[in-house]
């Protein structure tokens, strides 16, 4: 509200709105944005702890990974929310570093606070962490090496997976995802896409595997029906095999029984017929998105048809890209040219269950991991660490660059970024000596993780990275021991998009945050009352009646 020239008050904001302005409103924001950091901070690193996340209905998620973690928690403030957007931007475009982005992005933040208790302004601030951005991104191309070989793509998936739940399987489950990403890359695109992965519980980690096709998890609809099928024309129907029902209520009434036979009949005979027309095709499976009457199950096993009902719609479509075929919405209208084409399609076992695999399909560039594990959990957590390893090795082979990691260029980063400060000068140099010291918050929430002690383990690195020695850029630290070494020798690398999108996110995002000084918030509206009839005054209404 604001005072009239006769000190009458002139309400501009509905009554029960908050404002909060100026310092209030960014220190606010901050706190925000530093609570989410903190909140995935302690699972930053090889040896970061696990959160346990349990949903409105009981559901249980065991898990270290970032992304997963802010997508369960639900986050009401609006600055909140933007930290949480800097984490799925990162899990979309690397897959990986959700975790740093954020804890970065909340130690920018946290750094600019006393640049705004000092009376530097926002925008100056924001001015210095972009320079200090563009030329961390400079920094780290600089000390880049080339990943043009299979043995370090491997190293990238192994470091991409250290500290998840996969047990001591990570080489092996390394060897799984570049033999995978290998086989779906066209020149020096990966689209990880086409890589499937479907789990299924029993036996141990070690047990997963790769299959050069599709694997579906469903079973064939009849016991007749062949279990495998060599040169498959694959149908692939989007509609029911059933009969269609009305859209509106119909009765049909009738007197005669030689009526009723006659309408079963023709039921009958419009489900014969469709299984005529897939046999007149010369497709031998059938994969379909939606049920398939028993009837129809019946012919089509008298034909020696392998039938699959019950698809997801993400599984026809892959089915459609690896082998061709084409998506039919109307069973009759199916032509021989809509068929795929594979090697083979086989009901198999796996474990107490069984799936349907389809190899050797016209698309090669289609494979399938199966990842095996003692329970669902395991599973969950399993998949989880293996689709970021798949991407952040995608990302290593289309960019051809990696970094050392273990704060390894978060240090360097920081030391060059101090000495870049001096060269700028005026108060935008305070903001960038802030964004080189927020870098530090890496090895020293991944030492602090660890138990060792992060202040030693902070001085250790620095003395090496001060070394001026031509790898000097590539020591990291080792959490067995809390000292420095060269992490390319221990093969401890990751890819160089990852840092540079999680610097980047993070500065953008600081950025944002902090060029907000005014925060309006309307009220909530209560919520409805279900019980309550406005019109008649029910018990919902009654508060509101009594204060009429």
């Amino acid at each position: 509200m604001y005072g009239s020239g006769n000190n009458q008050p002139i309400i501009v904001l509905k009554e029960g709105t908050e404002r909060s302005k100026d310092k209030e409103a960014q220190f606010n924001n901050i706190a925000a944005a530093k609570a989410v950091a903190d909140s995935v901070r302690s699972t930053l690193g090889p040896k970061g702890m696990d959160k346990m996340l349990v949903d409105s209905i009981g559901d249980v998620t065991v898990t270290n990974d970032g992304v997963t973690i802010l997508k369960e928690i639900d986050v009401q403030h609006p600055a909140a929310k933007m930290v949480v957007e800097v984490a799925k931007t990162q899990d979309a475009e690397c897959g990986d570093g959700t975790t740093t982005a954020v804890v970065l992005a909340g130690e920018l933040l946290k750094q600019s606070e006393s640049l705004i208790d000092a009376n530097i302004h926002p925008t100056v601030i924001t001015n210095g962490f972009k320079l200090a951005a563009e030329k961390a991104v400079e920094i780290l191309n600089s000390i880049a090496v080339p990943s043009d070989d299979d043995k370090l793509l491997r190293k990238v998936a192994e470091t991409a997976m250290t500290g998840k739940s996969v047990g001591g399987e990570s080489e092996h489950l390394a060897n799984i995802i570049v033999k995978a990403a290998r086989d779906v890359q066209e020149g020096k695109s990966v689209d990880t896409s086409n890589i499937k992965i479907e789990k299924k519980a029993g036996g141990v980690i070690n047990d997963t595997y790769l299959v050069k096709g599709l694997v579906i998890d469903k079973q064939r609809v009849h016991p007749r029906m062949p279990k495998v099928v060599p040169k498959a024309k694959i149908a692939l129907f989007t509609t029911a095999l059933e009969n269609k029902k009305p859209e509106v209520s119909a009765e049909i009434s009738i007197s005669d029984p030689l009526a009723m036979q006659s309408f079963l009949n023709e039921e009958d005979a419009t489900l014969k017929a469709m299984v005529d027309k897939i046999v007149s095709v010369g497709a031998n499976v059938v994969f379909c998105q939606k049920g398939v009457d028993d009837l129809v199950q019946h012919y089509l096993a008298k034909a020696g048809i392998l039938c699959f009902r019950r698809l997801k719609e993400s599984d026809m479509i892959a089915i459609s890209k690896a082998t061709g075929g084409s998506l039919v919405g109307e069973v009759m209208e199916i032509q021989a040219k809509d068929l795929g084409t594979a090697d083979e399609v086989a009901e198999k076992e796996v474990g107490a269950e069984s799936m349907c695999f389809i190899t050797g399909c016209k698309n090669p560039k289609a494979v399938s991991i199966v990842i095996r594990g003692g329970t669902e959990h395991v599973l969950a957590e399993v998949e989880r660490a293996m689709m970021d390893a798949i991407r952040v090795v995608g990302v290593a082979i289309e960019d051809g660059k990696v970094v050392a990691g273990a704060g390894a260029p978060e240090i360097e980063t920081e030391l060059r970024l101090a000495e870049y400060a001096s060269t700028v000068g005026g108060r935008e140099q305070l903001a960038i000596e802030a964004f080189s010291k927020a870098l530090e918050i890496i090895p020293w929430t991944i030492a602090e993780n660890a138990g060792i002690d992060s202040i030693d383990a902070i001085i250790k690195l620095k003395t090496a990275h001060d070394k001026k020695k031509k790898d000097a850029a590539y020591y990291g630290l080792d959490l067995d021991t809390g000292e420095a070494v060269d992490m390319l020798e221990r093969f401890v690398i990751e890819p160089l998009r990852v840092k540079v999108q999680a610097i980047n996110s993070a500065a953008e995002v600081a950025n944002m945050v902090l060029r907000i000084d005014d925060v309006i918030a309307s009220r909530r509206a209560p919520p409805m009352n279900p019980m309550a009839d406005p019109s008649m005054g029910g018990p919902g209404m009654s508060g509101i009646g009594g204060m009429m």
